[in-house]
């Protein structure tokens, strides 16, 4: 059995729905890194309509697709911030500020993000902060560029991060990057819901147990079918 390891592992997203895809990267990095993988649901925005399904029911979609999972946990913390402060919008950079808080300075973290995020991350609040706070950790996509030409304050930014083993991530708190080691997973939360909507075959894509709570709140249906 595995014993526990120092690093923290944080896999947020919205997760709309959570699909075997996300799944099998949690369950790639939970093998490689030695660590239990918290999956953390990201609440709904304040000034605009909520993603298909809402933050609750996106949270027991997650519960329902990791029960008797080994390493894999719900961390409801965006949703209880949300909560507490409705009008507050989410940002990445807050969530990793409060967990930082709460376990110290000196406890390796770890965001799991997906290579379009990494892509993407000057986009995202404070950004360059979050290096500060947090390792990433990175799962490749199919055609992700990741290996082609990024943004130049993002590949300035890298430069010099990249680690060459799961250990290495240990020898900080904060500030590396890991590319992960997973088989590239062509699964995604939109072509989920764009087969629900669109009455085409959707359940091979699911934890059945996440398939059948989607049926029994009839999710992700257009006007027309619901």
């Amino acid at each position: 059995m595995r014993g526990p390891s120092p690093l923290q592992i944080f896999y947020g997203g919205t997760f709309d729905p959570i699909h075997d895809g996300h799944l099998a990267i949690a369950c790639a990095a939970r093998d490689e890194l030695g660590a239990d993988i918290r999956l953390m649901p990201a609440a709904d925005p304040p000034h605009r309509p909520a993603p298909g399904a809402d933050a609750g029911q996106r949270a027991e979609m997650v519960a329902l697709a990791i029960a008797g999972i080994d390493g894999l946990v719900l961390d409801r913390r965006e949703l209880q911030r949300a909560d507490a402060q409705p009008q507050m919008p989410s940002y990445s950079i807050d969530t990793l500020r409060q967990i930082r808080h709460e376990v110290g300075p000196r406890v390796p973290i770890a965001l799991l993000i997906g290579a379009d995020s990494l892509i993407g991350l000057p986009d995202w609040r404070e950004w360059r902060a979050l290096f500060d706070l947090t390792h990433f950790v990175v799962a490749p996509r199919p055609g992700s560029p990741l290996d082609g030409e990024l943004r130049p304050p993002l590949q300035q930014q890298l430069d010099g991060r990249w680690l060459g083993s799961p250990t290495a991530l240990l020898a900080s708190a904060a500030g590396g990057v890991y590319r992960l080691h997973q088989p590239l997973q062509p699964e995604s939360a939109s072509e989920v819901r764009r087969r629900i909507a669109a009455g085409q075959g959707w359940e091979q894509l699911l934890p059945a147990a996440v398939a059948a709570y989607i049926r029994q709140h009839r999710l992700y249906l257009t006007s027309a079918q619901s």
